[in-house]
């Protein structure tokens, strides 16, 4: 039996995207997001989740896509880069996808206006493509090559 890596999916517009399961701590329904002067213009802000400020990223800004207003089915997906807790908004959070590693392939250069730097892979379900992100590089401020205090902190 091959290889294979567990991803949660979520969708942002009509795109279907993954994570690697163990960087995801929860998925929360959406609540209102601080804003905090100064920050990357992908940063919506901070959370107060059980006594501990989480930074907010929303993956439409942060893809280059509008903005659209939360929806009842609009999700906070909490994870975990390095020792950064870091929330990002979807628009909706879908299903936990086992995907062998024989049927993920290297991204194209360009997909869904989503920069190759963000993208570890595209796999393939059935009929479904997931564009399997790198979440290290989704939330890293694009003037600086790694997470640091002012990329993420309110």
């Amino acid at each position: 039996m091959g290889e294979s890596v567990q991803v949660a999916t979520f969708r942002i517009g009509s795109e279907e995207y993954g994570v690697d399961i163990s960087q995801i701590q929860e998925i929360i329904r959406m609540v209102e997001v601080t804003r905090v002067p100064r920050t990357p213009h992908f940063m919506e802000g901070v959370i107060n989740l059980r006594g501990q400020l989480i930074p907010i990223v929303d993956l439409r800004a942060r893809f280059g896509m509008e903005r659209v207003a939360p929806t009842k089915t609009t999700r906070i997906i909490v994870t975990e880069i390095g020792t950064k807790r870091v929330g990002i908004i979807v628009d909706s959070a879908s299903e936990v996808l086992t995907i062998p590693l024989e049927a993920i392939e290297q991204a194209p250069e360009m997909i869904a206006g989503v920069g190759a730097d963000f993208l570890q892979g595209v796999g393939k379900v059935g009929e479904r493509l997931i564009i399997l992100l790198d979440l290290t590089m989704v939330i890293t401020d694009p003037q600086r090559k790694e997470l640091d205090e002012t990329s993420l902190s309110p």
